[in-house]
């Protein structure tokens, strides 16, 4: 089985190596291996063959963390060797660094490694998950570290007398055996004086003493060197036994096959064969299956994360304000400043493009900016949409056909049976897709950290303006020039349906608006109310109306719903005009209207678009955004599907 993407810490742990006397204390050294060839605690393997291939990015930037936080370097590495245990190293650790005394302390003596598996298989036998190939991100200096079979010793030098005998008294001064020959020329000169013995004597008795010593001392010795011998043998033949175990799941491993694949394989052999029925076939399949949910369930489970380390995703935010700043500015985003310190504050991420300027930023920004104006619109999510390949389409029709005929008993049989004859005939549609846009200014002197403060200024109004457009265009638009939407209130030239302009409107209105729908109006859930904010207040009077808190949670999630009239939601729109004491115009009479969405239909061409310029004569920077859009009207063999309201 392939894993990929999936990043994975081993620790282990190291010796530090601290600055000679002489030396001046701005960093040390440590060394140790990062990763071993044995089981960490949670069942991983990484073999020594990994990692010639797999670090070979992290050698163009070998850098050194605390705890894997990016925001934490503290060293680099300057030396590393790969060898049958696995990934031997040694850095190089900055006096700088807020861990150098606990590291200088011995508080910290783990290393950790952060990696991208590219490829692992899971042996089921031995209940392992053998890495295949990855890629080395970073490694780190840790508290805790995952692989528990690792030994690391202690190599220290001392920067002062104090030092060492702090260190030399914690073993014995001297054994007994120095302390005799030590004391020898003085025991001589003693006895020699407060005893009457031969010198000769005394010399060939103390001769005989110092090989009697010498003789129980090398006994001592070689006996604790046997001990030596037969604890490390029998530690090798422990890790002897455990690397054989190793090697066999590694062996188990077939680099060119996948868990996968093999699955595929057998699949497709069990088919070709056809000696089974199919119910044999699909219950050979199942247990297959069955196996293969073995090794998901046991990937699932494994903590295939062991570290404390902050999410590496580049938030949207920082990916818009770059993106922007890139149009404004004309640069490529890793070319702007704001995108260089993006690059570096998320370098060695698993986000994949993290570490260049994605080229899919562009489109997420649109599509989130687009999503932004289509959040603010009340008329278009009324609609059903569709997307259009031009911004001219065409789509053909089927009107409303006539009536079917009752066949008479008596006709039974004869040319009348068949009912009456209709020549069917499709009518088409044409829809268009306009460009809305609109743009802001900004001075050659604006520096770019002025520019970032302004950005997220400059995206809401341009949102907000394009939203405004859109909603009152699919409302009120004349259809023409510099208007070229038809909006929904412009459909109904006939409407009958008025009120006092010095009066108030209320929920009677409405009603007599659906009634004038006729057929489109018969079902009331598929009519949408769509009132003025004159209207909105004059209903708030009306006891009849069904304010949004009466109506709960039975009332749909439109924006701008402020109720519901006979289970037709009423929404309100801003982009009426406004009433002014009672006195209105031909343009300005529109109240509120009843609509059958299932009547229109809007198009997309396309999402919303940057595009940016320099204007060298007022030197200025133009950011225009633009998208394409339009409305129609389906048919009219039922009426119009929509009912105005007006101000009389």
């Amino acid at each position: 089985m392939t894993i990929k993407d999936k990043v994975i810490n081993l620790n282990s742990q190291f010796t530090k190596e601290l600055p000679t006397k002489d030396e001046a204390i701005e960093s040390i050294f440590i060394n140790g291996y990062a990763s071993v060839n044995s089981p960490d605690r949670v069942g991983d393997v990484v073999p020594s063959s990994v990692w010639e291939k797999g670090m070979a990015n992290y050698l163009k930037n070998p850098i050194v963390l605390a705890y894997h936080d990016h925001d934490d370097p503290i060293g680099r590495m300057v030396e590393h060797k790969i060898d049958e245990k696995g990934l031997w190293i040694k850095a190089r650790i900055s006096a700088a660094a807020e861990v150098f005394n606990l590291i200088k302390d011995n508080v910290l003596t783990a290393f950790s490694v952060s990696f991208k598996i590219m490829d692992a298989e899971y042996n089921s036998v031995l209940d392992l998950f053998v890495i295949k190939e990855l890629e080395l991100l970073e490694i780190s200096v840790v508290s805790v570290p995952c692989n528990a079979d690792t030994v690391f010793s202690l190599s220290k030098s001392f920067s002062n007398d104090e030092e060492y005998k702090l260190f030399k008294s914690q073993f014995a001064t001297k054994s007994e055996s120095a302390k005799g020959l030590e004391s020898l020329e003085e025991a001589k000169s003693t006895t020699s004086k407060e005893i009457g013995m031969d010198p000769k004597e005394l010399q060939a008795m103390l001769e005989a003493a110092a090989a009697k010593a010498a003789e129980a001392t090398t006994k001592s010795i070689l006996d604790a060197q046997a001990a030596q011998k037969a604890a490390a043998e029998a530690k090798i033949a422990e890790e002897a036994a455990m690397q054989d175990r190793i090697n066999k799941a590694v062996a188990a491993v077939t680099p060119s096959t996948t868990g996968a694949e093999t699955l595929l394989k057998e699949v497709e052999e069990r088919f070709a064969k056809q000696e089974e029925t199919t119910k044999s076939v699909l219950a050979g399949l199942e247990a297959a299956l069955k196996e293969k949910a073995t090794e998901l369930e046991a990937l699932q489970k494994s903590k295939m994360t062991f570290k404390d380390t902050k999410p590496g995703e580049v938030p949207y935010e920082e990916k818009e304000k770059a993106y922007l700043l890139s149009k404004i500015t004309n640069k490529s985003i890793e070319d702007t400043k704001f995108g260089r310190e993006l690059v570096t504050k998320y370098a060695g991420t698993a986000q994949p493009g993290a570490h260049l300027a994605s080229a899919t930023w562009e489109l997420e920004v649109s599509l989130n900016m687009e999503n932004e104006i289509r959040r603010r619109l009340v008329m278009a999510p009324l609609f059903r949409q569709i997307a259009m390949q031009t911004n001219v389409m065409t789509f053909p029709l089927n009107p409303e056909a006539g009536d079917a005929a009752w066949v008479a008993n008596t006709a039974w049989g004869t040319t009348t049976s068949v009912g009456n004859t209709v020549v069917h005939a499709l009518s088409a549609v044409t829809l268009n897709a306009y460009k809305v846009a609109t743009s802001e200014y900004l001075a050659f002197e604006e520096e770019e950290d002025s520019l970032i403060v302004l950005l997220p200024i400059v995206r809401d109004a341009m949102v907000r303006r394009v939203a405004r457009t859109m909603d009152k265009a699919y409302l009120l638009g004349a259809g023409a020039g510099t208007d070229p939407v038809k909006g929904i209130a412009t459909y109904d030239a006939s409407s009958a349906v008025t009120t006092t302009s010095t009066g108030s409107a209320s929920v009677a209105n409405l009603i007599a608006l659906r009634r004038d729908l006729g057929a489109w109006g018969l079902e009331p859930r598929d009519v949408v109310y769509v009132v003025s904010t004159d209207v909105y207040y004059d209903l708030l009077s009306d006891t009849s109306f069904q304010t949004m808190d009466k109506v709960g949670a039975s009332a749909t999630l439109l924006t701008g719903q402020v109720g519901q009239i006979g289970a037709s939601p009423v929404l309100v729109s801003s982009m009426f005009p406004t009433k002014a004491g009672g006195t209105v115009t031909a343009t300005t009479n529109y109240a509120a209207l009843a609509v059958a969405p299932g009547n229109f239909l809007v198009g997309n061409q396309r999402g919303l678009r940057f595009d940016t310029d320099s204007l060298v004569e007022t030197q200025r920077k133009v950011l225009v955004a633009s998208l394409r859009t339009g409305m129609t009207q389906l048919t009219t063999n039922l009426g119009q599907g929509v009912s105005v309201l007006r101000w009389s």
